[in-house]
């Protein structure tokens, strides 16, 4: 049987700050926030009416494995406070072990920080439109799923809930971060990705691509805040199947993405409701991925 599935929390005496497409944050003293991680899915940017089982667990044990894994490369917002200590209501409890973390509280960067190391989604239809994205000009006659000739750091704005994220040139985030800031959140996000990558590919994954946050503490530091490297931020592809050329199975959310393109439907909100077999199968691919990923 299926553990509880959690679509929205309502913490008692818990100021909520924010809703995103999967995580509640909610502000507690002391600088802090504690965030819940549900089993919403978003796909194109719209949040599906149906949760996935396990996924908001799966999500923050992904998430904590390499919060520990890459710290040597830079500091993340964990407090190492334990969410028992702010939810007084024991009936609250049950539903939100194993996906809730306290975390301090940060000033978020307006970009997403993305890394490409193969070429798909978004990267594909610009690379065959232009032959670059975002600007970084790539090799003619590359085909989808191919590796890249190294790691290409492709930031995008953050989308409000509801509205599409979209792409933009590292010139155009400096010019609203600082040339100084924008190249540490790029080098950063590069030694991140390939620190990853090497430990995945070892487990039989292939990160194609993720996409980090990032936030300042009040010295002014970079610290990774958010999610990291997990099945909804990453396109996770099996190693024993990947074949250039074509689109890979994934461990991630394309499941869902391509049961949704055979749908007629305009990818907004209201999304459409999923099959079970669907929600069955998307919740073995995170599991799957956890699996993989933090095997001794």
């Amino acid at each position: 049987m299926p553990p509880q599935t959690v679509f929205t929390t309502h913490l008692p005496g818990l100021h909520r700050l924010h809703q995103g497409k999967v995580r509640d944050i909610y502000d507690l003293p002391d600088g802090l926030m504690l965030i819940v991680t549900t089993d919403r899915l978003s796909a194109f940017d719209v949040v599906l009416p149906d949760p996935i089982p396990y996924k908001g667990q799966v999500l923050t044990e992904i998430s904590n494995f390499w919060f520990g894994k890459l710290a040597s490369i830079v500091p993340n917002h964990l407090s190492g406070r334990d969410f028992r200590d702010f939810v007084t209501d024991p009936a609250e409890v049950p539903a939100l072990i194993g996906r809730t973390l306290v975390v301090r509280k940060l000033k978020a960067l307006p970009f997403e920080a993305v890394v490409r190391g193969y070429l798909s989604g978004s990267g594909w239809k610009d690379y065959q439109a232009s032959g670059a994205i975002c600007g970084i000009t790539l090799p003619a006659g590359l085909r989808i799923a191919d590796r890249l000739p190294e790691p290409i750091f492709t930031p995008a704005t953050k989308a409000p809930l509801g509205s599409h994220d979209e792409n933009v040139s590292f010139e155009a985030m400096s010019d609203t971060l600082g040339s100084d800031l924008a190249a540490q959140l790029r080098s950063t996000a590069l030694a991140l990705y390939q620190a990853a990558a090497k430990h995945a590919e070892q487990r039989g994954i292939i990160i194609a691509d993720t996409k980090f946050e990032f936030g300042l503490d009040d010295d002014g530091r970079l610290v990774l805040i958010d999610e990291a490297l997990t099945p909804d931020s990453s396109r996770f592809w099996p190693v024993e199947s990947y074949a250039p050329g074509s689109s890979p199975p994934s461990f991630d959310k394309q499941y869902v993405r391509d049961y949704l393109e055979t749908l007629v439907w305009d990818k907004k909100a209201p999304g459409p409701r999923l099959p079970a077999e669907v929600i069955a199968r998307t919740s073995e691919k995170y599991r799957a991925a956890l699996e993989k990923l933090t095997a001794p």
